[in-house]
């Protein structure tokens, strides 16, 4: 019995082994962050130093007190030769028995930017081309137990640039954003040769800072049977009884077998059967039915349901390999039919037009690893609180990472995706086509599920540059026919052929459009079709009131300038630097028009400031009442023109620009008068070319509303000069006109320059759902008075409560709090004699009602010039 005991115990012990070492084999695919211990160095230097990652060779230095601040006064131009060198980052990272035993092992660089050479134990194993791909290798026969090293050596972006533009047997027009002088390479625009974000090189709103390093994640993965590769979830057929879906799997697998397939909806089992696989890659698609759906709508329309999917592959009860994501099901089509003008060009959500508002969106910074997700959330909630329901992603940034989709999907903002290409024609040799061509397959897979993807569009304003700008005229006449051709060739294989080709294979349920602004696909924009960028004002500098006139299908660019607050001002400038002819003013603002732009417009409509700080003040009016003006006209003319996104949503450094969210995040007069403008339900009053006043109703609505429209004409004393009041039905999803009278017959001429039209549409409680303003001159021309406000304070919960109450017109109220950061409920506003109006103040900070009544400060328009 003993003996016979013993060799029981050990077949036991053998057995259980046997049991642990079989599930070891099939453990759950692993990640490992390789973020950790880094440094860096010139490649001519001897001296490592150490830097956080992601991260990137000038915050690298910045950080080791190599630089001053780039954004700092004038240092940008100390700093432009670091994108002249080479620069090795390296790290080590331990590795046990336990990884290398398992079947598959590889690195994974999410972003590098851009031309990279990867040694992993002095081993070259990857060499990249492309800061828009995610790039993996296989490694696990290049790593050892213990210490691994990690090496990659950045090669200048800038001399490879200059290699290929030598190499190629033509000059390429376009790229005049491409700030080579302030680079030192006088006429040698480089920026179209590399694959990475255009606006590194410089824009008309951007430094010039040629970033170069590792700007996403590292990691280590390792797995062993089979993996699933990608996830896909095509959306049939959705409707609000049920919602017809495919789930397209890739599955790796390391040898031919059965594997359990496990689908869950909201942790919820939709679907288990067993998969047979072969050996390598595993194509499957399976039928999913979800009944009842409740359908994703944008920001205003309805509740953003994301439903969670998982997909899970199991041996023996163990997890293997899972996919997650969260989808939106939804229908979307761009409707482009033909009518009396041209074609539509309007989006189907859900069976129903909707009326796209919102702004073009650029990176938050030149250095994309500090954008924390904190900055994310803010930016994306505050387009979301101003009531937009679509961003533009412009086609010379990146192409966000996945933190910036999510956040559109849960705020509900359709986003337009551009490609990155923009305002410069590309190469069409093989190698450069491959290369975008792989960019565009992995960012479209990448991206596809989200519900808040709604266009790829394939670049921005090249068709109109090469067809009106004078590019083609230049080549054919100094370079000759030939070139025009193969350079013409070149952008028709791309936009016209390569990407739509990728976009109907990998996300056919989403439309493309070759070019932003374009009538069709390769058809110059002609303002009866397609999309349209209206710049007359700005470039032309033709008055606001041409936004009335110039309307399109789809407004997607038009905009206008402001400095941003004197908060952000003082953290980049000295006091001397406070004069729009300073060096260090002219630095941070890079329009080649833009401060005398800007003097011009505001010397038409406004007094002159009587210093800097009221010059940024009115500025911020300025830019708010322009863009005002054209959302307003542009909604009032739905349903021949159904978007308007102006430009632009935000900054990527503190700078002179056209953005109505300055570089640290505080909304300018634009962004609380847009929220206004693009509210679902607008009074919109117009004095039309016959002196016509006429009070346009707008609701984005699809159902009638019962309302009262009000409207009173009141002195700046609040003495009722006129009034109309009448029910309305206001008609769902349309504009329409609800009242209409010659100025004359209810203005007296002597009341033009002392009074104010005050327009409400309110319910049927009598609750405001609109209220807006129109003024009959220019402001420049009104009698305003001084008021006496009266100012109270009271602490809330999250704030301080102003109660501001007043005995004449207050235009354009400004308050802002010295040292303490926060934001206010509103701003810029106009406040009404004799009516109470309560703003609230939110802090950062938790502060005492003392302190923050010693700090608030309060001006009006006319204290900008009295």
């Amino acid at each position: 019995m003993p003996e016979n005991f013993q060799n029981y115990k050990l077949i036991l012990l053998l057995l259980i082994s046997y049991l642990i070492g079989s599930c070891s084999n099939i453990e759950k695919n692993h990640t490992q962050l390789l973020n950790k211990n880094w440094k860096f160095k010139s490649e001519n230097d001897s001296i490592w130093m150490d830097i956080k990652i992601p991260g990137s060779v000038h915050i690298g230095l910045l950080e080791n007190n190599i630089i001053e601040d780039p954004y700092y006064r004038l240092n940008e131009h100390d700093v432009q030769w670091v994108d002249k060198k080479n620069w090795e980052f390296k790290t080590s990272f331990k590795v046990n028995s336990s990884i290398l035993k398992n079947e598959f092992v590889e690195l994974e660089f999410v972003g590098l930017d851009t031309y990279a050479d990867i040694y992993l134990n002095e081993e070259n194993i990857l060499s990249t081309n492309n800061m828009f791909i995610n790039w993996k290798v296989d490694c696990k026969d290049y790593l050892k137990i213990g210490n691994n090293e990690l090496k990659i050596v950045f090669k200048s972006p800038i001399n490879e640039g200059l290699e290929k533009r030598d190499k190629l047997p033509y000059l390429l027009p376009g790229a005049e954003n491409d700030q080579s002088e302030l680079g030192g390479l006088g006429d040698k625009k480089v920026c179209v040769f590399t694959r990475k974000a255009q606006y590194h090189f410089g824009w008309d709103w951007g430094p010039r800072l040629v970033s170069i390093g590792i700007w996403r994640d590292i990691k280590l993965n390792y797995w062993n049977k089979a993996r699933i590769e990608d996830l896909y979830i095509e959306q049939i057929n959705i409707d609000s009884n049920q919602a017809n879906l495919i789930a397209h799997i890739k599955i790796n697998s390391s040898l031919i077998q059965q594997i359990d397939f496990n689908f869950k909806v909201d942790g919820n089992n939709l679907e288990d059967r067993k998969l047979k696989l072969k050996k390598g890659l595993n194509k499957l698609s399976i039928p999913l039915n979800i009944t009842n759906p409740e359908l994703w709508w944008t920001n205003g329309l309805g509740n953003q349901k994301l439903y969670s999917i998982e997909a899970q592959l199991t041996i023996n009860n163990t997890t293997i390999s899972s996919s997650k994501l969260d989808i939106g099901l939804r229908t979307l089509e761009l409707i482009r039919e033909k009518d009396d003008s041209g074609r539509t060009f309007k989006f189907k959500l859900n069976g129903r037009a909707v009326f796209m508002k919102g702004a073009n969106y650029i990176p938050q910074d030149i250095f994309l690893s500090r954008v924390d997700s904190s900055q994310y959330e803010h930016l994306i909630k505050s387009a979301a609180q101003a009531n937009f329901n679509m961003l533009r992603v412009w086609g010379g940034g990146i192409y966000e990472k996945e933190l910036f989709y999510d956040l559109c999907d849960k705020y509900g903002i359709l986003v337009w995706q551009d490609f990155m290409f923009e305002c410069a024609m590309y190469p069409g040799n093989p190698e450069f086509l491959e290369n975008v061509s792989k960019e565009a397959r992995k960012n479209i897979i990448r991206l596809r599920n989200h519900p808040s993807i709604a266009l790829w569009c394939g670049d921005n304003e090249i068709l109109s540059a090469w067809n009106r700008w004078g590019w083609k005229e230049n080549v054919l006449e100094n370079q000759g026919k030939e070139k025009v051709d193969i350079i013409w060739n070149a952008y028709d294989t791309l936009f016209h052929n390569i990407l739509p080709s990728i976009v109907k294979e990998l996300d056919p349920k989403t439309e493309y459009w070759s070019s932003s602004p374009s009538s069709g696909i390769g058809e110059l924009e002609n303002h009866k079709s397609g999309d349209m960028h209206y710049w007359g004002v700005w470039w032309a500098k033709e008055p606001f009131s041409e936004y009335k006139n110039n309307i399109g299908r789809f407004m997607s660019e038009y905009g206008f300038q402001s400095f941003p607050e004197m908060k952000t001002i003082n953290k980049y400038t000295k006091p001397e630097d406070h004069d729009i002819n300073s060096e260090v003013m002219k630095s941070h603002q890079r329009s080649s028009i833009g401060n005398v732009t800007i003097l011009e417009y505001m010397n038409r409509d406004y007094k002159k400031p009587k210093d800097f700080p009221m010059f940024v003040y009115v500025n911020h009016l300025l830019q708010a009442e322009g863009i005002k003006t054209a959302i307003e006209a542009h909604r009032r003319s739905m349903p021949y023109c159904m978007g308007s996104l102006y430009w632009q949503l935000n900054d990527c450094w503190p700078v002179a620009s056209w953005s109505g969210i300055d570089y640290y995040g505080n909304w300018k007069a634009l962004h609380y008068f847009v929220r206004n403008s693009f509210k679902n339900i607008l009074v919109s009053p117009d004095i039309d070319s016959l002196n016509q006043i006429n009070i346009f109703g707008i609701s984005d609505f699809s159902e009638n509303i019962n309302a009262k429209l009000n409207l009173n004409i009141i002195n700046f004393h609040g003495d009722t000069l006129w009034k109309f009041s009448n029910e309305i039905n206001l008609i769902g999803n349309q504009s329409k006109i609800y009242f209409s009278k010659k100025l004359e017959n209810i203005l007296k001429k002597e009341d033009k320059t002392s009074s104010v039209l005050v327009a409400k549409i309110l319910d049927e409680n009598h609750n405001i759902l609109s209220q807006n303003y129109i003024y009959f001159d220019r402001v420049k021309n009104l009698n305003l008075p001084n008021p006496n406000p009266d100012l109270n304070f009271n602490k809330t919960a999250k704030g301080f409560e102003i109660v501001i109450v007043t005995d004449k017109l207050i235009k354009n109220a400004y308050l802002y709090v010295e040292d303490i950061e926060g934001h206010f409920s509103d701003n810029y506003f106009d406040v009404l004699p004799n009516e109470e109006l309560r703003i609230v103040f939110y802090p950062e900070k938790e502060i005492s009602i003392f302190e923050f009544e010693s700090k608030i400060k309060f001006l009006t328009l006319t204290d900008s010039y009295r």
